[in-house]
């Protein structure tokens, strides 16, 4: 059950971010839920590395949201030079 919550929640997590990062990102469903997905594990190392979290705790909702932003901030840079 822990796989498909994850999966559950990654895709909202990357739907928000769509939503609120300016532009038009071209993805389907499949890479909304890996860029959902990986925001939250990058904003949990970030929060671990800034001290916020304990190692081994997760990041919230918006912690998450914020972390895939910032991927797809990335995504968009290196898929630009393309």
């Amino acid at each position: 059950m822990g796989i498909i919550s994850m999966i559950i929640v990654g895709f909202i997590v990357g739907l928000l971010a769509r939503a609120i990062m300016p532009g038009d990102q071209k993805m389907g469903w499949i890479m909304t839920t890996i860029l959902g997905i990986v925001g939250a594990f990058v904003a949990g190392y970030l929060g671990q590395a800034m001290g916020w979290y304990v190692p081994g705790e997760g990041a919230g909702w918006i912690g998450s949201i914020v972390g895939a932003i910032i991927v797809l901030f990335v995504y968009g840079l290196v898929s630009k030079k393309a």
